[in-house]
């Protein structure tokens, strides 16, 4: 089995490279990138940066055409993923709206919300955040009791978001509420952060400044047009928003280059010689290998059309595994990086702690791998 990139799949990554280069300040990896993609700088600066990427073409190059990308194939999705990873991805959060949120809206949205969202998210124009979790209803999104009340052509809406990233500087929201009493009568609003009755409230936390946000509505009025898909039909479209996420950000990569950094690092001071460091460190780059390729299957199955599978959460969780092995290393041989909470090393660290919470938690994706892979019953 071939498993090297095609000539065309070289030069679209070149392609991409070319632009990162063109387009990053000089004092992107001094200023920007050690703050993270949830820093007010970095969402400032992803909108003169994506749509920057967006004249290039390469913002949404696997959208349609007709819808402002270049009908290309998944894997060009994931080079590009990739790059934008291994430069701290100044898209910030607009990486969200390009791969889940926008694919989404293809999917399920009225023709005019289409109209109205999917143009300004291929040029690059809007920055959006999701309201998903809230502090009774995380693994559990089902739990949710953010309710949305029907009067008339409008729908009203009351109650609470947490974890809420991006939400003090987005311009919409993705919002799940209830409008049923069954478990799973929810439904997707597409809400602007300007409308009357929303409080963004950020608090401190381990992450990243930004990352920790709780959203409070309070009689939120939206009009019916707002919702997507049919009243309390909902999940459908909360799964497969989600199968775009949980395989979205390629860890592995920029953790490799984490871990080259560290290595080099220790190599100058004269440490790793040690054969326990260097064991781990080989553990290390097998687990992200692995991530990697088992990631690589599930882009294999995009490209042939293949409905999603388990294989999206075996990714999840190998991505997972490698990350917070890398994590404890980089904590046990070289904590004072991290310390001083700046610098690459530091912001990897703290922008990844959330990484066996966000996207589900890592109990909740072995529970799905149990069920849909190896047909257990629920217990």
């Amino acid at each position: 089995m071939e498993f090297a990139w095609t000539p065309e799949q070289e030069r679209y990554r070149a392609r991409v490279q070319q632009a990162l280069d063109d387009l990053l300040p000089d004092d992107w990896f001094t200023r920007y990138a050690p703050q993270g993609n949830v820093s007010d700088d970095q969402i400032e600066h992803s909108r003169v940066f994506c749509p920057g990427l967006a004249e290039r073409g390469l913002l949404v190059p696997h959208w349609p055409k007709e819808l402002g990308g270049e009908d290309g194939e998944p894997w060009e999705q994931f080079i590009l993923a990739e790059e934008m990873n291994m430069a701290g991805d100044p898209r910030g959060p607009q990486y969200m709206n390009v791969n889940w949120l926008g694919p989404t809206l293809m999917k399920y949205g009225t023709e005019e919300q289409k109209a109205a969202h999917l143009g300004p998210i291929a040029r690059g124009e809007v920055t959006w955040c999701q309201g998903y979790s809230e502090s009774g209803a995380g693994t559990d999104l089902a739990a949710l009791q953010t309710h949305a009340e029907r009067r008339g052509d409008v729908y009203v809406i009351n109650g609470s978001k947490i974890w809420t990233s991006y939400a003090r500087k987005a311009d919409w929201c993705f919002l799940l509420a209830r409008t049923g009493p069954e478990r799973k009568a929810i439904s997707p609003f597409l809400m602007p952060m300007s409308t009357p009755g929303i409080e963004v409230v950020s608090f401190p936390g381990l992450v990243c400044d930004g990352h920790l946000n709780e959203v409070f509505l309070s009689d939120v009025e939206l009009p019916a047009s707002a919702r997507v898909g049919e009243e309390g039909k909902g999940w459908e479209i909360v799964i497969y928003a989600l199968s775009q996420e949980r395989v979205g950000i390629p860890r592995y990569r920029s953790g490799r280059k984490i871990l080259d950094i560290t290595v080099a690092q220790l190599t100058r001071e004269g440490r790793f010689d040690d054969p326990i460091i260097r064991a781990r460190a080989g553990r290390i780059v097998a687990k992200l290998e692995a991530a990697r390729l088992l990631t690589y299957v599930v882009v294999d199955q995009r490209a042939k059309g293949v409905p999603p599978t388990p294989d999206g959460n075996i990714c999840r969780i190998a991505a997972s595994e490698a990350v917070l092995e890398l994590m404890n290393f980089l904590m046990d041989y070289v904590p004072d990086c991290l310390l001083g909470g700046d610098g690459i090393l530091a912001e990897f660290y703290r922008a990844n702690i959330p990484t066996s919470i966000a996207s589900g938690t890592y109990e909740l994706q072995l529970n799905l791998i149990a069920q849909g892979a190896l047909g257990l019953p629920r217990s």
